[in-house]
């Protein structure tokens, strides 16, 4: 029964800026959802694998065969950059080993609850985000 009741209040659980930055429970709950992510990306890949699969790809007709291939390519970048995000999971799971998770790679203060609730996997402030994306906008623009 304790076990029960300790899960069922996890899953209400939401960090708050009330208790210790990174303590064991925020650990828990970033884990908990980074791994919960990850998994729905590899099942969500399974299932493209198999319709991919299934799929008959002799078309006669040219334009069905046309829309097919450009359907195709379209999923394939999507799982792409799924692959990309897994390794973003999974190093975030690593920093969380290692105790760096959530704090701000340039600047070493703490990222935002918020911020990491909403993307489990920045690894910059907010600020420091912007102004990383400043600098981008400044040497694309050059």
């Amino acid at each position: 029964v304790c076990l029960l009741m300790s899960r069922t209040l996890d899953t209400n659980y939401k960090p708050s800026d009330e208790e210790p930055f990174m303590n064991e429970r925020q650990k828990s709950y970033f884990r908990s959802k980074l791994t919960s992510w990850k998994n729905d990306i590899l099942r969500e890949a399974r299932g493209t694998l198999e319709s991919l699969q299934e799929e008959n790809t002799n078309h006669p007709d040219l334009a069905d065969r046309a829309s097919s291939e450009t359907d195709r390519s379209i999923e394939l970048r999507a799982r792409d950059r799924q692959r990309k995000l897994i390794g973003k999971i999974d190093s975030a799971i690593q920093r969380l080993e290692e105790g760096t998770y959530g704090f701000c790679e340039e600047t070493g203060e703490p990222i935002s609850l918020k911020r990491l609730d909403a993307r489990p996997i920045a690894t910059l402030s907010i600020e420091a985000q912007e102004r990383h994306e400043r600098r981008e906008k400044v040497y694309r623009d050059e």
